[in-house]
């Protein structure tokens, strides 16, 4: 089973948009593939419905719950630091090395840029549709 983290720009995506973050996504909710996450990208997720979308407290936690009831959360420590540019991205890194992923998908330009970590492939949402859509062909 495919593994792939979903970078905080991601699941605000698919929150309020029908794109290929949703899609991804919905492809999680069904199973075709492990979804990874660490509670540090899920309070940013929470907070950016709140600051971003409007969202009040009540509705950003249960978005946050949906989204926990098909993923798989793993601590990370915070000792990662490898994206020179942008120390908020840190964790996914880190949430994908030790959630065992093959994948994080982000829109995030340093994280792209990097384009692997350890094996990691860092891609966007349309190419990991792409990849999960081969593979049921």
């Amino acid at each position: 089973m495919i593994k792939a983290v979903f970078d905080t720009n991601i699941l605000f995506s698919a929150t309020g948009w029908k794109g290929s973050p949703y899609q991804c996504l919905k492809l999680a909710r069904e199973g075709k593939f492990t979804l990874i996450l660490c509670n540090e990208i899920l309070m940013e997720y929470e907070e950016k419905l709140q600051t971003k979308l409007g969202m009040n407290a009540e509705q950003a936690s249960r978005a946050v719950a949906e989204i926990l009831s098909h993923s798989t959360v793993v601590k990370i420590g915070n000792d990662l630091h490898i994206v020179l540019d942008d120390a908020d991205d840190d964790k996914v890194v880190e949430c994908a090395v030790e959630g065992k992923a093959a994948y994080i998908v982000s829109g995030d330009k340093h994280l792209l840029d990097m384009k692997e970590y350890q094996g990691i492939l860092m891609i966007k949402a349309n190419e990991f549709l792409g990849l999960l859509t081969e593979g049921e062909q």
